[in-house]
């Protein structure tokens, strides 16, 4: 092979790979390169050898490409959660309409359908209506803060460097949160840090302090504020919802989440209301929402707008159809299209998730939407449904292939499917190609400055 582990070479980068890494071939023989986009030349380093490919990380960027711009973020060389910073949005758009395109011709095996340009995201910063940050017991240190010699080092509150589970950048600022979580996050950190309770250790499992949620309301300017504790103790957390009632007036919700569970999620086992209401409301076009502090919304809140209109257009509703939702949540997709059809039927496995959906209908005076409680695998028919249109808006991993059958035996004669994942898009497509017609494909940006894309997908039965 014409590369060797740990060796360094020239590369010119020429495509751009799923998941966000420049391509460059040496010899012919194809290197996946993290941090870098087409037209650049840079100096590389093998870090991974396979039969097929390498894989290579940046040591200097020779000739920068023209789609290169500065990054705003002083973190945005180390944190994975905006990796795309580097890279001019119009590009951005254009990598990942290319992207769906690609997933489906090569994977579905479907060509010749329409794939629109990606609708843009009204905002590229400050978009986000959730962050998670972590805390640990051990701070992740750059290469800047190496030589500063006070720097405390037991404690972090920030994110995950890529690829890992145990290391903890500590964050003051991210750019894709309003800056007013800023403020609430560094004074967050300081009650934590001088609070006499331990952060969690990520490799320990033993500690105090585990998450900070913070939700937004882009309709309200509301806050919520969820801490996740490892066990219950309102010593600790009470000094916080008191400083936060009296410096951000913004916040209207203070949550504690308790979870003795070793996995890195921030949802507890048991859920406490400290201060102010237990919900904060936020609207998608004509339509309210409360959002608790586990419940799924889109996290961009502005451009779920156009991906909901847009699944609403491809449904063609005429205000006759009857629609079931698979995979509904809490309910948004559902409620969104209750004014143009006869009537809605969500199906969900999440009992919380049914809860809040049926919240949401009675928030809204919506009494043509139902929604059911029931594992997509475990029900033996969907024909006693029979819908007009469908909408399907699985998880990331897609559709079981049993689930694909029930919705071939099905067979409705209109399809909207909105995913998350253009490679498990692309898959279920082409297993339903059979039957269905795909018309256009329509990528919505949901995630500036990411590789990720939602994509709405309008298909007619043959």
């Amino acid at each position: 092979m014409p590369v060797k582990k740990g060796e360094e070479y020239e590369i010119a980068v020429s495509d751009m790979a799923f998941g966000g890494r420049g391509v460059g071939r040496i010899d012919g023989f194809t290197v996946f390169v993290d941090k870098t986009v087409p037209l650049d030349v840079a100096r590389v380093k093998i870090i991974r050898k396979k039969s097929s490919y390498a894989e290579a990380v940046p040591v200097a960027l020779l000739h920068p490409s023209p789609y290169r711009v500065t990054p705003p973020c002083s973190y945005s060389d180390i944190c994975g959660g905006c990796k795309w910073q580097f890279v001019t949005y119009e590009k951005q758009l254009s990598f990942k309409e290319e992207q769906v395109r690609d997933s489906i011709r090569r994977i579905g095996g479907i060509s010749d359908v329409p794939v629109h340009p990606a609708i843009p995201s009204p905002d590229i910063f400050r978009y986000r209506n959730k962050m998670e940050f972590s805390c640990s017991d051990r701070r992740w240190v750059r290469r800047d803060e190496l030589s500063l010699p006070a720097l405390d080092r037991s404690f972090a509150l920030g994110l995950h460097i890529p690829g890992t589970f145990d290391k903890i950048m500590d964050i003051e600022a991210c750019l894709l949160q309003h800056e007013y979580g800023d403020g609430i996050l560094n004074s967050i950190r300081s009650l934590m840090k001088g609070s006499g309770a331990p952060p969690y250790g990520l490799k320990s499992h033993k500690g105090f302090w585990r998450f900070v949620t913070l939700r937004r309301s882009e309709a309200y300017d509301e806050w919520m504020v969820n801490i996740v504790t490892a066990f219950e103790d309102d010593g600790p957390i009470l000094p916080i919802a008191a400083m936060l009632k009296d410096a951000y007036p913004k916040v209207r919700s203070v949550m504690n989440n308790i979870t003795s569970k070793i996995s890195g999620i921030a949802v507890g086992e048991k859920e406490k209301c400290i201060s102010g209401e237990s919900k904060i409301r936020d609207r998608v076009g004509g339509f309210e929402f409360e959002i608790s502090a586990n419940s799924f919304f889109q996290v961009n809140t502005r451009n779920a707008k156009n991906l909901f209109d847009t699944a609403k257009r491809f449904a063609g509703l005429t205000g006759s159809e009857s629609v079931l939702d698979l995979y509904s949540g809490t309910g948004a997709v559902a409620i969104y299209f209750s004014d143009s059809a006869a009537s809605v039927t969500g199906i969900e496995i999440s009992e919380s998730a049914v809860a809040d959906a049926l919240l949401n209908a009675r928030l809204n005076s919506i009494t043509n939407c139902r929604f059911i409680c029931a594992d997509m695998l475990r029900i033996t028919s969907l024909v006693d449904f029979l819908p007009d249109v469908m909408v399907i808006d699985p998880p990331r991993t897609g559709m079981h292939p049993k689930v694909v059958s029930q919705v071939m035996s099905l067979a409705p004669p209109r399809m909207v499917y909105i995913s998350c994942n253009p490679a498990t898009l692309a898959r279920d497509l082409g297993l339903m190609k059979g039957k269905y017609e795909v018309l256009e494909i329509q990528p919505v940006d949901m995630f500036p400055h990411t590789p990720h894309i939602e994509t709405v997908v309008k298909l007619n039965r043959r």
